[in-house]
């Protein structure tokens, strides 16, 4: 049924939703992002889905969007890129807003829109090997659409450490920082994901989702208004020479023109 990712439900009702572009280090491509966005309504009106994992296939959990399809909007007309933009961003709200628990559980490391993923989830626990970054200034780019999930996530001080600079850091900052709820052995993780899944299923499905849907309104706003903020933001930066000059950069192997460090 998906090409880019799978999805699996076992008889509890505890469905295991997979990046599967591991060739890709799961990647996000415009087919992913549809996907994706099909499989969070699929899982939220299937009333026999209690809980959800995000997890991915192979080394990588999600290293972000696909360059490929960055590429391709920078060399779009502006209405196509504002559509893409959308998709992207329709994806994320569409998994954040789901009416099922989702619990992440980041295998391998996590980048750019990966982290974005990382932070829609209700809880998300890490390998502690992992590697996270919003890496996305290096490319002239910024976390746009993902922003207002990130931001809520971590609050803004603690944002600010991470936002802007592209740095990496590891599984202990992750938890310091709010992203991962716990980093734990990758031979643990199976077993800490299923301590969170458990008590959820002693739950009331309706009860679960009401109260979901109501810390949503209690936390940070993110309605529609604040959605085509990050949308026009992100549009914006396609268009920049920075943008250009940062992915003409990657794909020619080489650093861009504002590198200046040794």
């Amino acid at each position: 049924m998906f090409e880019t990712i799978s999805v699996t439900t076992d008889a509890r009702g505890v469905a295991t939703l997979t990046l599967n572009r591991a060739e890709k280090h799961n990647a996000m491509s415009a087919w992913m992002i549809a996907e994706l966005t099909q499989a969070a309504g699929q899982l939220g009106a299937d009333g026999s889905v209690r809980v959800v994992i995000l997890t991915g296939a192979g080394k990588s959990f999600c290293a972000g969007g696909d360059l490929g399809w960055m590429q391709d909007q920078m060399a779009a007309d502006p209405d196509t890129r504002f559509a893409e933009a959308r998709k992207l961003a329709e994806m994320l709200q569409a998994l954040n807003t789901m009416s099922k628990p989702l619990i992440g559980a980041l295998q391998g490391n996590a980048f750019g829109g990966g982290v974005g993923l990382a932070s829609v989830c209700d809880v998300a626990i890490g390998v502690d090997t992992v590697k996270m970054g919003l890496t996305e200034t290096r490319l002239g780019l910024i976390p746009a659409t993902i922003g207002p999930y990130v931001i809520a996530r971590m609050g803004e001080a603690r944002a600010r450490r991470v936002f802007m600079s592209a740095r990496l850091f590891d599984a202990t900052e992750a938890v310091e920082l709010g992203l991962l709820a716990k980093a734990v052995p990758a031979t643990k993780l199976g077993d800490a994901v299923e301590a969170e899944v458990l008590p959820y299923l002693s739950c009331a499905p309706g009860a679960v989702a009401s109260a979901k849907e109501l810390v949503r309104t209690l936390g940070p706003r993110i309605d529609d208004a604040v959605i085509d903020q990050t949308i026009r933001a992100l549009v914006d930066r396609w268009e920049t020479d920075e943008a250009q000059e940062g992915i003409g950069a990657f794909f020619e192997k080489r650093k861009p023109a504002w590198v200046t460090n040794t």
